[in-house]
């Protein structure tokens, strides 16, 4: 075989030509980058509340009172606050309305335990209420 020849047609050809492959790759780069965001965020599915409108309390609803000293009261009976769960169990609270009245200078910890207290005891509907803001004052 002579060296800077012409090829003959039975010898193989030693290059590999990539540009296929490399074109390949670059369309599945493009597909996973326009498809990946849809498969992230379609999972997440969240309901913003209403603020206009606000559910009416029944007879039936449980309303969990803290008091700024960490005093709790369940339907304005006072109770210990290792005895919430199971006071909440006994009063079968599944499919009642559970709403928590905390006062504001509880920390986010407390309020929080308390939801998890009434979702332990089988509450499927918690609530914290709130004092609606006056008129004219949403601004500031």
């Amino acid at each position: 075989m002579k060296v800077g020849g012409p090829v003959a047609e039975h010898e193989p050809m030693a290059e590999i030509n990539i540009t296929p492959l490399t074109d390949v790759f670059l369309v599945l780069l493009i597909i996973f980058m326009v498809t990946t965001p849809l498969i992230m965020t379609a999972g997440i599915k969240i309901k913003i509340p209403r603020t206009q409108s606000l559910p009416a309390l029944t007879e039936r609803d449980v309303i969990i009172k803290v008091t700024s000293d960490e005093r709790y009261f369940v339907n304005d009976v006072e109770v210990p606050r290792d005895r919430v769960p199971d006071y909440l169990k006994e009063m079968k609270v599944s499919g009642k309305l559970v709403v928590v009245q905390a006062d504001k200078g509880l920390t986010h910890g407390t309020v929080v335990g308390v939801l998890d207290m009434a979702k332990a005891a089988g509450a499927e509907r918690l609530a914290i209420a709130t004092e609606p803001v006056p008129r004219g004052a949403a601004g500031k």
